[in-house]
């Protein structure tokens, strides 16, 4: 192998371990967004089912009531 080839292979492989490196971040970049939109996913159900109870009439639960002094 001469010194041309021998940079060029070192050159590929610093190029493939960056690509690698970015990969992976994304990767885990992806995994965490994922897991904040099913935070927000269900988030939005429980509001959606809270406006629904308040639009109803119903009652809001025990743990949500207002202090007695109110």
């Amino acid at each position: 192998m001469n010194m041309c080839d021998n940079e060029s292979l070192q050159n590929l492989e610093s190029r493939v371990a960056f690509q690698e490196a970015a990969i992976d971040q994304l990767s885990d970049t992806i995994a965490r967004q994922e897991l904040e939109l099913d935070k927000m996913t269900r988030m939005i159900h429980h509001l959606t089912q809270r406006i629904k109870e308040f639009s109803e009439g119903q009652p809001l639960s025990d743990n949500n009531q207002p202090p007695p002094h109110y």
